[in-house]
């Protein structure tokens, strides 16, 4: 079009510019002179026109920084405003549309088999050697770590309390009890007794057989210390306050004061634990453990059928339905959802601002201004064209005005 212009123009001039040739070149001149200068304009946008440095020109690549941040700031503050954002988030009702998508069969189903299939990538990563020497070395570093004299003294605590303790020592008494009531224990403790007496005082044994058959006294000191051990017993459960209740917590009580504040018990208590850690049998048991937990988790997520997967499936339904049922729930939802996604709004804002103006004074000048020619390059050619059209229209007014319309 412009080589139009130009080849209108110079006919114009040879042909003197009369009549109606006066008219093409007004049009051929202005028309010429709005190509060239949207030509310049549209160039200069992008680069230095014909290379020259002209003030002014190559407007984007010089500056590229300034856009970026410039562009970083529009996201930030129209993509990314925290209000904006949980305005849309309260009018598109999450909650509801979560539970509405849990609800369905089909949807819960593939949500448990993509949990299927992670859990399973998941224990082959866990499986390797490598991994599983890391894992084995935390738990144990963890384990020589943890302060066994002050946990055992707060699982006494957790067992004394609201008398607990009382209770188990009701119950081993009793069964003491009825150890003791037993014919067959006593009939052993009449052989101990007897045993013990021919063997510490032979002369002793001989003589009483003459009285009395020391089977029978045997027998009967049996019956009567058991019977004694008996009473005594039946006064310990009948008697809240019995001296040996008294004892027995007195005595617990500063033996579960000694595991949290004793150096000393504590030291002998952890000595005991890294005894136990470092015993090869234990370490093959933990190993062992681990192996056997692992292959029955793979054996069940490999099937199509898992009873994990299964159970998660059912569970995500349940959800689903709940939620779709329970109005509290659905706005606790919603109130939960809404500030999460505030924070992290608030959160991302400055990481994304940076990102985003980061990478755009990372892309190289030249590239940057290539991809933006071929992106709006059609709509700059129509600018060029409209700039010759409107510019030939001036030149024909303006002709008008100066020399007045043609007869």
């Amino acid at each position: 079009m412009l080589l139009a212009m130009l080849a209108g123009f110079v006919a114009s001039h040879l042909n003197g510019e009369r009549g109606a040739w006066a008219w093409v070149g007004a049009f051929c001149e202005a028309a010429t002179v709005g190509a060239l200068a949207d030509w310049f304009a549209v160039v200069a946008l992008f680069r230095r026109p014909l290379n020259l440095p002209i003030p002014h020109t190559a407007i984007i690549p010089r500056n590229k920084e300034r856009i970026a941040d410039s562009l970083a700031v529009f996201v930030r503050d129209h993509f990314l405003e925290p209000e904006a954002l949980l305005a849309k988030l309260k009018v598109f009702d999450p909650a509801t549309r979560l539970g509405h998508w849990l609800a369905q069969p089909q949807q819960a189903r593939m949500l448990a088999g993509m949990a299927r299939g992670w859990a399973v990538q998941a224990l082959d990563l866990l499986d390797e050697t490598a991994v599983r020497a890391a894992i084995q070395r935390f738990v144990v570093e963890q384990l020589r770590q943890w302060n066994a004299a002050a946990t055992a003294g707060d699982l006494l605590g957790l067992l004394t309390a609201d008398n607990r303790h009382q209770r188990v020592l009701d119950e081993g008494l009793t069964r003491i009890a009825r150890w003791l009531d037993d014919d067959a224990v006593r009939q052993r403790a009449s052989m101990l007794i007897v045993r013990y007496i021919r063997k510490e005082w032979p002369k002793l044994a001989s003589t009483v057989d003459w009285v009395k058959p020391i089977d029978e006294i045997g027998d009967s000191l049996a019956e009567r210390l058991a019977r004694a051990a008996l009473e005594e017993l039946q006064d310990v459960l009948s008697q809240p306050a019995h001296p040996l209740r008294q004892d027995y917590a007195r005595w617990l009580g500063d033996y579960m004061q000694r595991l949290r504040h004793d150096p000393a018990l504590a030291e002998r208590v952890d000595a005991l634990k890294q005894q136990v850690i470092d015993h090869p049998a234990v370490q093959d048991y933990v190993q062992g453990l681990w192996q056997r937990i692992h292959r029955h988790l793979r054996e069940d997520l490999s099937r199509e059928d898992s009873a994990l997967a299964g159970h998660l499936e059912r569970s995500l339904g349940k959800l689903g339905a709940a939620i779709g049922d329970d109005p509290a729930l659905r706005d606790a939802l919603n109130q939960h959802m809404l500030a999460g996604a505030e924070k992290l709004t608030t959160r991302l804002r400055s990481g994304v601002t940076a990102h985003i103006a980061q990478t755009v004074k990372g892309w190289d000048e030249a590239k940057l201004v290539e991809q933006l020619e071929l992106s709006v390059g059609r709509d700059l050619q129509y600018i060029r064209f409209n700039g010759t059209l409107v510019g030939g229209l001036i030149g024909l007014l303006l002709h008008a005005l100066t020399h007045g319309l043609p007869s």
